[in-house]
This record gives structure tokens, sequence and C-alpha cells, in this order.
């Protein structure tokens, strides 16, 4: 149990660092700030990301931008139908000294690293979503019957493309249950275009500066996980993860019609330290049922299915999770 009045000096601490994050990334990535909260919260939480967004929208500068500011060490892998797991976990070849003599060394992959971006990931083929799965679960990969451990803290940032399906292999579902949240990135409005045209296409551009590095991510991520959490927001937590689960009593007729399965215990697992995380952004001690409900679409929407009916009738998840969300928060207003 950690020492209050030290809690209390390092969520202070921590604020500050987090605000200099903020306006590093803000000076590369313009006119994100939700999905750059979004990020900094999988980071905080020790988890991944899921980011979905049509190309040009800065996904992939967010992640570099990102690697700089936390100070971790990245790498980017383009994924394509014909890529084997071999090329990211690294192999085995043979050497020859010399001397005759012959020994087997391992290549590490582009897995081996703190922060790996999986740009276009439902690109690749089962088997190879499968050997990242591995990775981002157990934080190690398996190689010739030996374990490896991947960097410490190992994160990934995983983008997808949401309208271009045509080869690729949609992600299953025990993939998708394993990212923290999933981020979308949409258009920016008139104003930041032109704020991005401006920046962007010039002799010189903006450039990150490092906040944090490896050792004081973790720290941070531990500080998340000492964050008091009132009953009250547990409560919160857990109404809404089960209401949004069809064979549930009291679940709403809406979710009763419209959605085939629901979350697991992992996506309340994943609020507990998202809505922490997100007090932390905005410089409070101590979770609200304001966060549970703004971080309900990130964390549900890609842990539910929408039924065949209810995708014929044109209703998607946004609305249901809306829906359910928004009772949670008049009940407590009610309350």
């Amino acid at each position: 149990m950690a020492d209050p009045q030290e809690l209390l000096e390092d969520i202070e601490a921590l604020g500050a660092k987090l605000a200099a994050a903020r306006q590093s990334i803000s000076a590369r990535v313009i006119g994100q700030p939700q999905v750059v909260d979004l990020a900094l919260t999988t980071l905080l939480c020790g988890g991944h990301g899921l980011l979905i967004g049509l190309p040009g929208l800065a996904k992939t500068r967010l992640v570099e931008t990102l690697a700089v500011v936390m100070g971790l060490d990245g790498n980017r892998i383009q994924f394509t139908p014909d890529l084997m797991p071999a090329d990211i976990l690294g192999s085995e070849i043979l050497d020859v000294a010399a001397d005759g003599s012959r020994s087997f060394r391992f290549l590490e992959g582009p897995v081996f690293c703190q922060l790996l971006m999986a740009d276009e990931i439902n690109r690749a083929s089962p088997r190879t979503q499968a050997a990242l799965l591995q990775a981002m679960q157990e934080k190690h990969v398996t190689i010739a019957g030996q374990e490896r451990p991947l960097g410490r803290p190992f994160h990934v940032l995983a983008t997808q493309n949401p309208i271009e399906q045509e080869g690729t292999y949609p992600l299953p579902e025990a993939q998708l249950d394993r990212f923290l949240l999933q981020i979308d990135v949409d258009y920016p409005d008139r104003e930041t275009e032109r704020a991005i045209l401006l920046a962007t296409t010039g002799t010189e551009e903006a450039t990150a500066t490092p906040v944090f590095d490896a050792e004081s991510l973790i720290a941070a991520q531990r500080t998340v996980r000492q964050m008091p959490v009132g009953d009250a927001i547990v409560d919160s937590i857990l109404d809404l993860v089960r209401a949004c689960r069809p064979g549930e009593a009291d679940a709403p007729e809406l979710v009763r019609e419209t959605v085939s399965w629901g979350p697991g215990p992992r996506a309340a697992q994943a609020l507990m330290l998202a809505v922490r995380a997100r007090a932390l952004l905005d410089g409070r001690l101590a979770p609200s049922v304001e966060d549970v409900v703004a971080l309900a679409r990130p964390v549900l929407e890609h842990r539910m299915a929408l039924s065949f009916a209810a995708r014929a009738r044109g209703q998607d998840l946004a609305q249901v999770i809306a829906s359910v969300s928004d009772r949670i928060g008049r009940a407590e207003d009610a309350a």
C-alpha cells in the first residue's frame, strides 16, 4: 500500500510531465487532442492500441512521435499477406567460422523493441497474426523452443484501414480483445486542416522533444495502478460492461435486440485502468463516472459484435454503446 502523501506527490509530478508530453506530441500531430490522449492512455496503462482511420490522417506520424516523446525504442512493420512469422519475430541462422566450426545464431526481428507500429495489421495472414498475439499477451516469444523476452515496456500500436477490405484477414476476436483501446482517427475540421497545411509544407517542421524514458514510463504505469478508484466508479464499470452482454437478465432491450456477443472481463479490467489514466491526464487524483462514459466506446466497441439483423437495419455499435453509457451517466446523476 503506497503512502498517500508520496502517491499524491507522484501524481502531481507525473501530471506535469504528461502536460509536457502532450505539448510535444501536439506540435507534430496537429488538431487531434482526443487521439493523442487515448494513445497516451494506452501507454500509461501498459496496453496496446488499435488505430482505425483512413490513410493520411497522421497515424504513422503519431506513433513515431510517441516513440520519441516517451523515450522508447520503436520499430515499424508494414504488414502484407506474404509476411511470415519469422519476418517479425526473427530466426536462427547457421554461422560458419573460419576454422570450419558451425553454430546457430539468433537474429532478432522488429518485434524486439519497446513500441511496435503494426501498420495495416489486418493484411497479415492468420499465422502471422497468431505470432504477434503471443508477443502482445505474453511479452515474450518462443523460437526454436527457447523463450525470448521482448522490450520492457512493450507496446503495440496497430493501424487498420476501415474501408479497404480486399486482401485482408479480419482480426480474430481473441486478438482484438488484447487491444486496450480502439482509437478512431477522423478527418480534421477546416481550421485544423489549414493549420496542418501551413505547418507541414514549409522548409522546416516541428520536432518532438523527449519527455519520458523507458524507466519513467514504467514508473508512471505503476502510479496509475496505485490511484484510488471509488466503489461507485467500480459499480459503474460493472454496470456498463454487464449491460452490454445480451445474455444478462438486466441487459437493455436495445442490447438484446442488436448485439450477438458482448465484452468479457478484460473489458472491465481495461476500463479500470483507462479511467485512472484519463483522470491523471486531466490533472485529477481519482476517476469519475464521466471518465467511464467517455471511455466506453474506445474500450468496448472492438469487443462486441452486432447481430446480422442489426447490421441489415443499418445500426452500429457506437449507437448501442452510447445508449447504454448514457443510461449509466443518468443513473449516477440521479443518485
